[in-house]
């Protein structure tokens, strides 16, 4: 079991930067792929971003890829988003996601492909 806490999220200007963090507990942490998926209003929710549990491995949505960067710190338990260059498009709940699951990158990208969930951090990004 895992349990994930985000945080960081907040009101900025359009241009600006923010960096979420997810705060994992439980066991086998550095085991777990970890995404950030995100759900803006009145849409469904949407993959963001994606590293593996080395480290090295990210996928990113075609939308934030050059503007957010995801990385995690095994030792701290911890996934991060830095998010640059704000849209108020990037306006949206995220969620920080875990997944003990190997498979391709089209599955990656998936809700379903994610076993455990945060309970979400609001962004908003006036303009």
């Amino acid at each position: 079991q895992v349990q994930l806490v985000e945080s960081g999220g907040g009101l900025v200007q359009a241009g600006g930067s923010l960096r979420l963090s997810c705060a994992a507990s439980g066991r086998s942490f550095s085991f777990y792929s970890l995404g950030w998926f995100r759900q803006r209003p009145g849409k469904d929710r949407s993959f963001v971003a994606r590293v593996s549990w080395s480290g090295f491995g990210t996928d990113y949505a075609d939308s934030v890829k050059g503007r957010f960067t995801i990385s995690r710190d095994n030792a701290k338990n911890t996934v991060y988003l830095d998010m640059n260059s704000l849209k108020p498009e990037d306006t949206a709940v995220y969620y920080c996601a875990a997944s003990s699951r190997s498979g391709s990158q089209a599955m990656r990208v998936t809700e379903i492909w994610y076993d455990y969930w945060g309970q979400g951090t609001q962004v908003t990004v006036s303009s």
